[in-house]
């Protein structure tokens, strides 16, 4: 029952969304799989709290590798928890002024848009940054000319790289207007919106059989790896 229960309810759900999409009879059907979908997910996340803390208090208790960070990911998971969940220092909706927490918690000027602002983006903008060297590092070793298609590869990242910089558009200012389809800002445009549009679909292509060849894996029960290790 513990494994075929969650089977029967999954396949239900999928098959339900999937015939609301294309029969307008029962889209009601869909609306309600929607809110036990969106019900579920709120337990979800209470269960994602849960195990973070379990988690990081296991590591500070223990005193293990890095356990400075568990402590500053609690810190910085409570103190934003206590500010969104207690709207702390919300003003009142106009329309409400009677009600201190009628107002919206992600307000500007709000202690939460503050956290948002200044802490949660600036640490993201920092992530994406040093992945930006981790990419070109794995760029540079990658892009061998060893073959023809390994110098079209290299000789297209050139270009849309110098099409993206001032000196790249310099480099062929001088070019008359007539030429103006071999300036670098104009090939880079074109490659962008021609071959990589033409790459982009193909894949595109790819993920959606893939995504409706692992669905149908899910929904008839082929694919039981959602419910974690044990008898298939």
């Amino acid at each position: 029952m513990k494994r075929n229960v969650p089977l029967l309810i999954t396949a239900l759900g999928g098959f339900i969304l999937i015939i609301a999409y294309f029969i307008p009879a029962t889209q009601g059907w869909g609306e309600v799989a929607a809110i036990w979908f969106d019900i579920l997910a709120s337990i979800a996340f209470i269960l994602g709290g849960g195990n973070l803390l379990k988690i990081h208090l296991k590591k500070i208790s223990d005193k293990r590798v890095g356990w400075a960070y568990s402590a500053i990911t609690l810190a910085a998971f409570l103190i934003t928890l206590f500010v969104g969940l207690g709207k702390v220092g919300v003003n009142p909706n106009p329309l409400y002024p009677d009600y201190g927490l009628s107002g919206h918690y992600r307000e500007i000027g709000s202690p939460f848009w503050w956290l948002y602002e200044y802490a949660f983006k600036p640490l993201t903008a920092t992530m994406f940054a040093m992945l930006a060297f981790y990419i070109s590092s794995a760029a540079f070793r990658a892009f061998r000319a060893k073959n023809i298609e390994a110098i079209l590869l290299l000789g297209t990242a050139f270009i849309i790289l110098l099409g993206r910089t001032f000196a790249g558009v310099y480099l062929t200012a001088w070019l008359p207007d007539w030429m103006s389809g071999l300036k670098i800002e104009n090939l880079t445009v074109f490659i962008m919106s021609v071959f990589n549009t033409a790459g982009n679909r193909a894949i595109m292509i790819g993920i959606a059989l893939g995504i409706a060849s692992t669905s149908l894996k899910v929904l008839l029960g082929v694919d039981r790896s959602y419910l974690g290790s044990g008898e298939d």
